[in-house]
């Protein structure tokens, strides 16, 4: 199974941070898991999306949630201990990740087995970060960063 195949890695950051949480594209699996662990540890979560089939109207003090209609319109470049990239358009997300290069410990990257990059051109951004492990389960996810290593998370 493919799908939530991202979730290991975002339970395992989760547990070695305590900071802000940015969610580019809400889905089935990463919402949920999302805003109960960050509610469970009193911290922010901010979910963008764009498809109104993926978007839940969530808001709690812990969980803001915004249904955009522009990428370029989602205020994401502050700090945040994590941040998932997993939105539509798929040319839209390494745009994304280089704005969130500086601004996050970590970007968890969804979908970035080889087989993909005709899709996203991934190759296009890992030259902006200094750190880079994959997590090769059913569908690869990849975490990047500048500020902290990235081995072993799993």
């Amino acid at each position: 199974m493919k799908f939530g195949s991202h979730v290991p890695v975002l339970v395992k950051l989760l547990s070695i941070t305590s900071g802000d949480v940015l969610e580019m594209g809400m889905g089935f699996y990463s919402t949920p898991v999302l805003h109960w662990m960050c509610q469970a540890q009193d911290r922010l979560l901010v979910s963008y999306e764009n498809n109104p089939k993926y978007y839940t109207d969530i808001n709690t003090p812990n969980h803001h949630t915004y249904l955009i209609d522009d990428w370029d319109k989602a205020l994401i470049e502050k700090p945040w201990d994590i941040a998932l990239i997993d939105h539509a358009p798929a040319s839209r997300r390494k745009i994304d990740i280089v704005r969130l290069a500086y601004c996050a410990k970590y970007i968890v990257i969804h979908d970035t087995h080889w087989n993909q990059e005709k899709h996203y051109h991934y190759r296009d951004i890992w030259k902006h970060f200094q750190y880079r492990w994959d997590y090769n389960v059913h569908c690869q996810t990849t975490v990047v960063s500048n500020f902290a290593e990235v081995e072993d998370l799993v």
